[in-house]
């Protein structure tokens, strides 16, 4: 006999308040201040905040002149205290570049599936869906997460600061029965608002964040697994971003093309060549080659035009 395989699965969303997001928002309102003035700016920035201060550093090689990083901080975190630590590129690693080749080594995983209109995990969907409905009413520092249980919701948790909980709870049943993605049965469904009790001091305020340090929320969730580093900060001569974006174009074209059901695709690059080492893709289980791409970094960065400022609005919820 059979067994009934029961499928659990969990992801989480953060608000633009949670202190890890400012980061991610100030290292990209920085990269788009330089591509507005320079399309073919060099730029890799991280941002560390938190307690009244916040700490910029990186390597930039620009022709902007016109970048107020004082102003982007203030206007993102609020009156801090800024330390600013900035750098040219290594020349070593700007040859390179130069010459066409990928800013640094790096597996990137691209993904669909066609579970959600977004073709996105759904359990990572609902998180996000519900993160977004909520900070429209609470614009502060907040966290969501969703459990599904062979699709169908299970547990909610919702952490929102300066929210009493019983107005919380209240929004998360309101989303509950408007969200068409939320199949559930409403007395099967476990709902924890602020689980730790109400909370007022939030963002910089009561903890440090970092650039880099949600990749699971910028990506797809912890259903699948991360191959490069941070995207924010990084202008797309790092295939972190410009190699991930791609992945994902590519997981979505042979998802339409194929009629699949799941896809992933893998691209790995060596630091100063054009070409990727790797380029498979991976349809509902079978492997094969990704064929029909220009793979190098500027094929890339021409077919999705990543020399536009756009970055900063992708910084706060996930960039897909």
């Amino acid at each position: 006999m059979s067994k009934t395989v029961t499928t659990y699965r969990t992801a989480e969303s953060v608000s633009p308040k949670h202190p890890d997001k400012l980061c991610d928002q100030i290292s990209d309102a920085i990269l788009d201040a330089h591509l507005r003035e320079d399309p073919f700016a060099r730029v890799a920035v991280d941002v560390a905040g938190g307690h009244g201060t916040v700490f910029v550093t990186g390597e930039v090689t620009s022709k902007a002149q016109h970048v107020d990083i004082p102003g982007i901080v203030k206007r993102l975190a609020g009156k801090v205290e800024l330390i600013e630590r900035i750098s040219a590129q290594s020349p070593e690693i700007a040859h390179g570049v130069d010459t066409g080749g990928a800013g640094d080594q790096g597996i990137m995983v691209g993904y669909a599936t066609n579970e959600t209109p977004e073709l996105l995990p759904l359990e990572y969907v609902l998180a996000r869906k519900l993160n977004q409905y909520l900070y429209k009413i609470w614009p502060f520092d907040g966290k969501t997460q969703v459990t599904t249980i062979d699709g169908e919701v299970s547990v909610v948790v919702a952490s929102f600061q300066h929210t009493p909980h019983e107005e919380l709870s209240a929004s998360i049943n309101d989303w509950l029965a408007q969200e068409p993605l939320a199949i559930a049965t409403p007395d099967a469904i476990t709902i924890h608002a602020n689980p730790a009790g109400d909370w007022d001091i939030g963002g910089f305020d009561a903890d440090a964040g970092l650039t880099g340090r949600k990749l699971a929320v910028d990506n797809y969730g912890p259903r699948v697994p991360l191959g490069g580093g941070a995207y924010s900060g990084k202008d797309a001569s790092k295939v972190d971003r410009s190699g991930a974006y791609m992945a994902r174009k590519v997981a979505i074209d042979y998802l339409k093309s194929r009629n699949a059901q799941e896809v992933y695709v893998y691209l790995a690059y060596a630091i100063g060549y054009p070409e990727p080492v790797e380029a498979t893709v991976i349809i509902d289980g079978q492997q094969e080659r990704v064929v029909g791409y220009d793979l190098t970094p500027l094929g890339i960065i021409e077919n999705l035009q990543l020399r536009q400022p756009s970055f900063e609005a992708r910084a706060a919820y996930g960039h897909y």
